[in-house]
């Protein structure tokens, strides 16, 4: 396959920075990773791959229309991988401005100035052109029974504003492609796990909360199911489907793994006992350390993929289990102090290291 140049938004985040080591690792496209770097943005996540000269870097507010409009005529990408989002459902609670801006308004502006580049590319490269925006499960709401699955025809209803902001996202991409006959894709995620994920989300938090004999919190009864999608295999699917997914098209990618709050915790608590027994005075055993704490407003109970269509028809499956996935998940937690710590305490928000590439 002819090597693409992949503008990804949001490239300096979880899953984004997984997405573009992947892409420089193991193929030979280009890459030019577009961020505002909030506080989600990490250059860190990058340093493996920030001397390639396959790799480039723009700080960017993806509602800021000239800078946006800027970066297409420089960079001349073949795909678009939209990413960038606010995307912490206890943030977009507190204070959903936020969201509402970036989801949604940065979406609309993205896809405006896309369109506009598009419409003047040459016949050929306008042919192969793709945008693939990528989501979320969280906007299908919440499962009722235990046999039910989310599929790309679930009616959406989203219960934050964070996966009401995503699912706003979501419609405008459609209507862009149906409109417009702008090439888009739309894939949605189960949770992501993995290294370098922001240690407020629950299985990092969980994981150096241990390791300093601290609470374990888990909210309500802790038995809402999750499907646990490790961010490797994610970073895979999304680049195969933006290569070769059809235009109009939405995929759902899952991990196949559907498991309680609370059996998460107990699991890395295992495997923490296993690799690092607990030093603490009074704790013998790491699940010593949960408290169940009040819950989250309009917490969804379950969510579960059905990712039967990009298996049949891209033919994609996860490679990882969750228990495999959370081994890996522990181990590099665990070899990686100084990037956790810098995270903890903010300081990776005040030096940019030599990751800033422009042009």
């Amino acid at each position: 396959m002819n090597s693409k140049k992949i503008l990804i938004t949001g490239g300096a985040g979880f899953i984004g920075s997984a997405l573009i080591r992947h892409i420089i690792d193991n193929t030979e496209h280009h890459v030019v990773n577009i961020d505002k770097l909030t506080y989600a943005g990490n250059l860190e996540s990058l340093i493996s791959i920030e001397n390639s000269d396959r790799y480039a870097f723009e700080q960017v507010d993806i509602c800021d229309v000239n800078t946006i409009k800027r970066v297409f005529t420089e960079h001349q990408p073949d795909i678009i991988m939209h990413l960038a989002a606010e995307s912490h459902v206890d943030r977009s609670i507190d204070e959903p401005g936020a969201f509402i801006q970036t989801n949604i308004v940065g979406t609309y502006v993205l896809l405006e100035e896309a369109r506009n580049y598009w419409t003047n590319l040459t016949d050929s490269k306008k042919d192969d052109f793709k945008f693939h925006h990528v989501s979320t499960d969280e906007v299908y709401g919440d499962l009722e029974g235990l046999d039910d699955l989310f599929t790309e025809d679930t009616p959406y209803a989203p219960s934050s504003p964070y996966s009401a902001a995503k699912a706003s996202s979501d419609h405008l991409v459609r209507a862009w492609q149906r409109t417009f006959k702008f090439p888009t894709l739309i894939t949605n995620c189960s949770n992501n796990y993995g290294p370098y994920q922001f240690p407020e989300k629950l299985i990092p938090l969980v994981i150096l909360n241990a390791l300093e004999g601290k609470d374990l919190p888990i909210y309500g009864d802790g038995k809402q199911i999750r499907d646990w999608l490790y961010m490797d295999d994610h970073a895979r699917a999304l680049l195969h489907v933006a290569l070769t997914g059809e235009i109009g098209e939405t995929y759902n990618i899952g991990g196949h793994n559907e498991i309680q709050n609370i059996d998460v915790v107990k699991t890395i608590c295992a495997v923490l006992d296993d690799l690092v027994p607990s030093k603490h005075d009074n704790i013998t055993k790491y699940k010593q350390l949960i408290t169940f704490v009040s819950d989250r407003a309009g917490h969804d109970v379950r969510y579960a993929i059905d990712a039967s269509k990009i298996k049949n028809e891209l033919n994609w499956t996860p490679d990882e289990t969750f228990a495999t996935g959370i081994r890996k998940t522990i181990k590099w937690y665990l070899a990686n102090a100084t990037w956790c710590k810098r995270v903890k305490d903010g300081s990776y928000q005040g030096e940019r290291l030599g990751v800033i590439k422009n042009g």
